[in-house]
């Protein structure tokens, strides 16, 4: 029978670093398996290739990629007030493995399987709450003292995962619940062939992986653990609504007898509307006044049209402008303040990406809140009146 012990750790503790060492040494596994993918390994162990910014920009994932970024900062950040790189106690496991010539499984999910998942499960509201936190943690991990050593303590360990689920239950059911699954399949595939097998991850798993290991049969079928997820489009079934609701405003005003001049002016606050709010946050984002242009040019176009994006265009102007270069993803990870990261060309040209898409956003919404108080008419007359005049047309053809 395999005997299996798990050691929970903190990412950036020295204490788990020496409780690793210890455990490995004490009880002198067959293998030892890490809280890893091979991706995360590499990028631990060795040099790795960068994506181009062509791959970034085509990848358009600009909100996702902020929020990993923010992410591994406040980590690194975390690690340089304790002293310990993040990580460390995965590299202290595979270097004690190797000193005793164990081998060493990767069983932690595929990075980018979880934080599709991850990103995908939370619900809009979930997302805006997610950015709201990060943007606070961005600021108060700076000074802050964090014993981080608490985080190996199970019943602190508990309490912070019991809260991050009251504020994101789908968020945590991809990072944490479903994580707990992938890692005890990988662990009960070790048991048929090693007779001691040590398991090293975050504190935050071990109840979980435990459970599932006294009892395998609630474990869920390792397929659906790594498939995509399946969710309705919304953004592209909003963008459609958008376009619909646009068309229909219109074509109300054009039909209900109040005038050229209303349709036109109905017409010039959409591009106004639109363009300023992009180019404003364009700015925000440190663009350039070229990209703020661009942003200001075609947003009215793209909030018309769910398959583009307003962010898009002003990050390809962007990246002409500030020329991203190569090392420039890997300064990203290695910025030790939000301003110095703010300085790298390339996360400027992604910064400018997501929120000229939130600009773009935020004025189709003022349009459609604003725009007939804007025009001085009654919105419900000139909708009754436009529709009915449009229903007499038709009928009138046939």
């Amino acid at each position: 029978m395999t005997e299996i012990r798990l050691v929970g750790t903190a990412h950036v503790s020295q204490k788990s670093v020496e409780e690793v060492r210890s455990a490995i040494e004490e009880f002198q596994p067959d293998i030892v398996g890490v809280e890893l993918d091979r991706g995360r390994f590499i990028s631990l162990t060795q040099e790795t290739a960068e994506p181009s910014v062509a791959e970034i920009l085509k990848g358009g994932n600009f909100g996702q990629l902020l929020v990993q970024w923010v992410l591994t900062y406040i980590q690194q950040r975390i690690g340089a007030e304790t002293g310990v790189k993040p990580g460390a106690e995965m590299i202290a496991a595979i270097e004690e493995a190797e000193a005793h010539q164990k081998p060493v499984a990767l069983i932690d999910r595929d990075i980018r399987i979880t934080l599709a998942r991850f990103w995908g499960k939370m619900g809009i509201w979930e997302k805006i709450k997610l950015v709201g936190a990060l943007i606070y943690s961005l600021v108060s991990v700076e000074g802050e003292k964090i014993d981080v050593d608490e985080f190996t303590d199970q019943d602190v360990v508990s309490a912070a995962m019991e809260e991050f689920r009251k504020f994101s239950p789908r968020g945590a059911q991809a990072l944490i619940d479903e994580r707990d699954a992938y890692l005890a399949h990988q662990v009960l595939m070790l048991t048929g062939r090693y007779e001691r097998v040590l398991v090293v991850v975050g504190a935050g798993h071990i109840q979980g992986v435990q459970r599932y290991l006294d009892a395998p049969e609630m474990l869920p079928p390792l397929p659906t653990l790594t498939a995509g997820v399946k969710s309705l489009p919304w953004a592209k079934i909003i963008g459609a609504a958008v376009t619909l609701l646009f068309l229909l405003l219109i074509a109300a005003i054009a039909f209900s007898g109040v005038g050229i001049d209303v349709l036109l002016t109905a017409l010039l606050y959409w591009i106004v509307i639109n363009g300023v709010l992009s180019a404003v946050f364009a700015l925000a984002a440190g663009g350039h006044p070229l990209s703020a242009a661009t942003a200001f040019a075609v947003s009215w176009l793209t909030s018309l049209n769910p398959l583009l994006a307003a962010g898009w265009f002003a990050a390809i102007v962007e990246a002409k402008i500030r020329k991203p270069a190569i090392g420039d993803f890997r300064q990203i990870i290695a910025a030790e303040t939000f301003s110095e990261m703010r300085r790298i060309p390339l996360f400027r040209v992604v910064l400018v990406a997501a929120l000229t898409n939130v600009g773009s956003t935020l004025g189709t919404i003022t349009y459609f809140l604003f725009i007939f108080p804007i025009l001085g008419v009654d919105p419900m007359v000139v909708i009754t009146d436009g529709f009915s005049n449009m229903l007499q047309m038709i009928l009138g053809l046939f």
